[in-house]
């Protein structure tokens, strides 16, 4: 039976609504309750490429990638539970046209103490000799960056969260955000109204018609993301970093000891309950040939599928993180652009700061603010592939 009444109701089971509860619980907020309308991890987290990585053009991201990093190497300890974090190392290449972009990022980086540095040619093909460096100009390498596991970190968050007292009801959609005199009052479900004057919208592409009925007008446009999985030749290739190819639109890193994980692209705008979640195979081989450039020995390795998800994209390709205007007492943490699981851990913690406290005070998330747009104070990226924000 559901809850009929909480302090605070979480709209969304991915990574985003599981790390929110938690971070609720872990400040004393207990008397919640996460909705989900199917299964923990069942929208865009559960078809995640996961690459844990730290590279940003903004210190705000670049500060809550590193420190979302250091929760996931170290997951078991404070959550008891699995991450599924593994240490690759992560790789950004460049050609000429993204070199001077590539060298303020790193800059940029390592002043929020981000153990990254640029390397050379040369000494990219020490550590990772696997990787063909043709048409390189610049690289630039994490060696403590890697990938994790979507559905093992996202069950962790929840099952910490209800250890603390926090409730999760899965299959149960919120239909809508009651307001009355400009003030949260409910949320009305498919199974009843919960009572409550707090809640956080974090429902990835099913956010908009919580939102749009309070005055949210930002474009959350759903566009389908495609991964591809290869069988690697693990006796020429064993292993491999994770990498983000810019100079070939290619993004690629190993999952376990046997596959590979390449990202084909993420430019269809689709229907969210309608798209094909299964992954086309012009484009599939294309990006398995811009890989296997990058990488000669994966040529070797075979086509076992793979998925495709969704991503939700804002007009700057960065997520709004802020309360809802004109409706006190709702908040939504919305349009990760396909950059949101590798900051899960550090956007519960910023949401749970600003629901009780009034402000975000780990990382300043003010350029996150959803006026921003109206502003035409937009966040930038130093690259023309928005994905690597």
């Amino acid at each position: 039976m559901m809850k009929q009444t909480a302090d605070v109701v979480v709209v969304g089971g991915g990574v985003m609504g599981c790390s929110i509860l938690y971070n609720l619980a872990s400040r004393g907020v207990t008397n919640t309750l996460l909705l989900e309308r199917s299964v923990l991890g069942s929208g865009s987290t559960g078809r995640s490429q996961a690459i844990i990585r730290t590279h940003y053009s903004n210190p705000f991201t670049a500060a809550m990638a590193w420190e979302s990093l250091q929760i996931y190497r170290d997951f078991q300890q404070r959550l008891g539970g699995p991450s599924g974090f593994v240490e690759t190392g992560y790789f950004v290449m460049v050609g000429e046209d993204d070199r001077e972009a590539m060298e303020s990022n790193i800059t940029l980086n390592r002043t929020v103490g981000i153990d990254t540095y640029l390397v050379s040619l040369e000494e990219a093909a020490t550590i990772a000799p696997m990787l063909d460096v043709n048409g390189v100009t610049s690289v630039a390498y994490e060696p403590r960056s890697g990938y994790a596991d979507p559905y093992a970190v996202t069950t962790t968050y929840a099952r910490a969260a209800r250890e603390l007292g926090a409730t999760v009801q899965m299959g149960t959609e919120a239909l809508s955000v009651q307001v009355e005199n400009g003030r949260v009052t409910g949320v009305v479900t498919n199974a009843g109204t919960v009572a409550t004057d707090t809640v956080v919208v974090a429902a990835g592409p099913w956010a908009p018609p919580l939102l749009g009925p309070l005055g949210f007008d930002i474009p959350l446009e759903p566009v389908r993301h495609q991964v591809v999985q290869i069988q690697r030749p693990w006796d020429i290739l064993p292993q491999h970093p994770a990498v983000a190819d810019i100079a070939t639109k290619a993004s690629f890193r190993p999952d376990g000891d046997q596959f590979t994980l390449i990202g084909v692209g993420e430019d269809e705008i689709v229907d969210r309950d309608s798209f094909n979640p299964a992954v086309d195979l012009e484009p599939a081989a294309a990006a398995f040939e811009r890989a296997s450039r990058r990488m000669p020995a994966l040529g070797q390795g075979y086509f076992r599928g793979g998925w495709a998800g969704l991503f939700t994209v804002t007009p700057d390709w960065h997520p709004v993180l802020d309360r809802v205007e004109g409706a006190e007492g709702a908040y939504c943490a919305v349009g990760f652009s396909g950059h949101g699981f590798k900051l899960a851990p550090m956007i519960g913690t910023v949401m749970s700061e600003l629901v009780t406290e009034g402000e975000a005070t780990s990382v300043d998330i003010k350029p996150l603010r959803a006026s921003r747009f109206s502003e035409g104070d937009l966040v930038r990226s130093s690259y023309r592939y928005s994905v690597l924000a």
